[in-house]
């Protein structure tokens, strides 16, 4: 493993090597959450409570990204605000995406329990902002806390892993909790669209308090161990924390963060790309990156973000892998859906059920080579052969026509989710592998920051190429219809706007439009593939045996 001279000291001397300001926060009490000399692993019924606790917080993250766009018509209709649409999504993604680099020092510092369940109470009182809102800025005002929320989510779940675990039973829990919340994607459309059909939208934010009352009850209860020495919350020393939490950095980065996002989010709908506002945004988020990366710089191993994670090859490999991989799979949580909808004309609840076939393979595949990976030792080849699989199944994706059979679609839907089941968990395991107790944290903080953006940036890329291939497609094969008119209409309302002499050829212009974005899958998963090969070839199960320091390392 490649590693520093300090990275070769044991997890207990790195973490009593602290700065001088660090030693001063903690010199008038001595911290209360220490490691036991031996790891202290979970078992039995208090492992089961866990894994069943941290999946069902990952579940409900991914069903409040998928059940919303089911209620946002009716929302929109009961507020009168259409105007708005954009910022119900919006606003959660850029609350939480700003936020995720700090998470990691607060993992670091305090027990992960308990910072896991604060940051899932403010996702939980956003949802019930979100429910109980009587206007539409109360709404995104929801939105943004539950994002706020949401952005030390999977961090925490990632954490409290690998505090409960040894590293070569990790695959198999991370495989199980990743695999099962993914079913939220799948669900989220067919509770929304019940919940809005039978009842009220409200229950969409209503639904995630009774599930958060049950994890409540499963963590609270439970005793999770820590694997490295951390502060007491009734121990710290607040004058201190805006140089350990590195503040300054963050205030830096937030903005930075925030003006990308927006740029991407209105670039194309609310303002043309070519705009003042769009250019503007991106060079100030330029600007303002630029200042951060050399406030890093001169912070050093205090960084939110470390410059010596970033040199590591195994991280950044890792973080790209998981940009691209949730960038395909969020266009295509996206996309599918309108294939079915406006191409094939079935209803939002059975389109949900036509992604079943992705799902469910995805489901059993990162069960299956979660507990291999752990058996056999190595995630590589996982990491590489999914990776494979995704790309020819995105291959077959940009195949699709108006006509395509159900068996062929279901197939490649198939291929898709035996591919990233399989690679889902192996960039998390790769850099938990590489990195000392101590910055677990931060490592994992990047990681789901890099998912986080890499979805936000191949969405909007691809709905730029969704619209330009509408634009070039449609009149080739429906000269005498309006592509902006189409466009306008929407993906469920073009059908009205459209004559019924050339409906046929729109559904084959709109079809190709989404086999073009689809190419951009292809790319992605490609690009997957390559940084996959940066993983490293680590055994995982090497540290069972202690044999030397750094395996023992390997296994926290």
């Amino acid at each position: 493993m490649e590693t520093s001279e300090k990275d070769r000291e044991s997890p207990v001397a790195q973490s009593l090597s602290l700065s001088a300001d660090e030693k001063s926060l903690d010199n008038d009490k001595a911290p209360e959450v220490a490691p036991p000399n031996e790891p202290e692993w979970l078992k039995g019924i208090p492992l089961m409570m866990v894994i069943t606790g941290v999946t069902l917080v990952v579940f409900l993250m991914l069903l409040d990204v998928s059940i919303v766009s089911t209620a946002i018509p009716h929302i929109t209709t009961e507020f009168h605000s259409l105007d708005d649409v954009g910022w119900y999504g919006s606003a959660y993604t850029i609350a939480s995406a700003s936020l995720q680099p700090l998470t990691g020092k607060f993992y670091s510092h305090f027990p992960s329990k308990w910072t896991f369940l604060a940051f899932f109470f403010v996702f939980e009182l956003g949802s019930l902002i979100c429910g109980v809102a009587t206007t539409s800025k109360m709404l995104i005002i929801g939105r943004a806390v539950a994002g706020i929320g949401s952005s030390g989510m999977i961090n925490g779940a990632l954490n409290i892993l690998a505090g409960a675990l040894p590293m070569h039973r990790r695959p198999t829990f991370m495989g199980v909790m990743m695999g099962f919340s993914q079913l939220g994607l799948v669900l989220g459309p067919l509770l929304g669209g019940a919940f809005t059909t039978y009842t009220t939208w409200r229950w969409c934010f209503y639904i995630n308090l009774p599930i958060g009352a049950l994890v409540g009850v499963l963590l609270i209860f439970t005793k999770i161990p820590e694997q490295q020495t951390k502060t007491s919350m009734r121990n710290v020393q607040w004058t201190g924390l805006y140089k350990k939490f590195d503040l300054f950095g963050f205030v830096l980065f937030a903005p930075a963060a925030i003006q990308l996002l927006l740029a991407l989010e209105w670039g194309g709908s609310k303002f043309p790309w070519k705009s003042a506002t769009i250019i503007g945004l991106f060079c100030g988020s330029a600007g303002t990156f630029v200042a951060f990366g050399l406030w890093e710089h001169y912070m050093g191993a205090e960084a939110m973000i470390p410059g010596h994670l970033l040199k590591r090859r195994i991280i950044w490999c890792s973080c790209l892998a998981m940009a691209m991989m949730f960038g395909q799979t969020i266009m295509l949580a996206y996309y599918l859906p309108i294939y079915f909808q406006a191409v094939r004309d079935k209803s939002a609840l059975v389109s949900g059920v036509d992604l079943l076939p992705n799902i469910l393979c995805q489901l059993v595949m990162a069960v299956t080579s979660g507990i291999l990976t752990g058996r056999l030792g190595y995630y590589l080849p996982w990491g590489i052969g999914g990776a494979i699989l995704s790309a020819i199944g995105a291959g077959l994706l940009s195949m699709l026509s108006p006509t395509t059979a159900v068996r062929d679609w279901a197939g490649y839907e198939a291929l898709i989710g035996f591919g990233r089941g399989a690679a889902t968990q192996v960039p998390m395991i790769a850099m938990q592998n590489a990195v000392p107790p101590q910055q677990i944290s931060t490592a994992m903080a990047l990681l789901t920051f890099s998912q986080t953006f890499g979805g936000s940036i191949f969405l909007a890329i691809a709905e730029v190429i969704f619209s330009a291939g509408l634009q070039r497609e449609i009149p080739k094969y429906a000269p005498s219809v309006n592509p902006e008119t189409v466009i306008a209409a929407g993906a469920t309302g073009f059908r009205e706007v459209v004559p019924a002499e050339d409906l046929v050829a729109v559904l084959k212009a709109y079809a190709k439009s989404i086999d073009h974005v689809f190419y951009l899958g292809i790319g992605l998963v490609c690009a997957q593939f390559v940084f996959s090969w940066g993983l490293g070839w680590k055994n995982i199960k090497k540290g069972k045996g202690e044999k030397t320091p750094e395996q023992g390392k390997e296994e926290v």
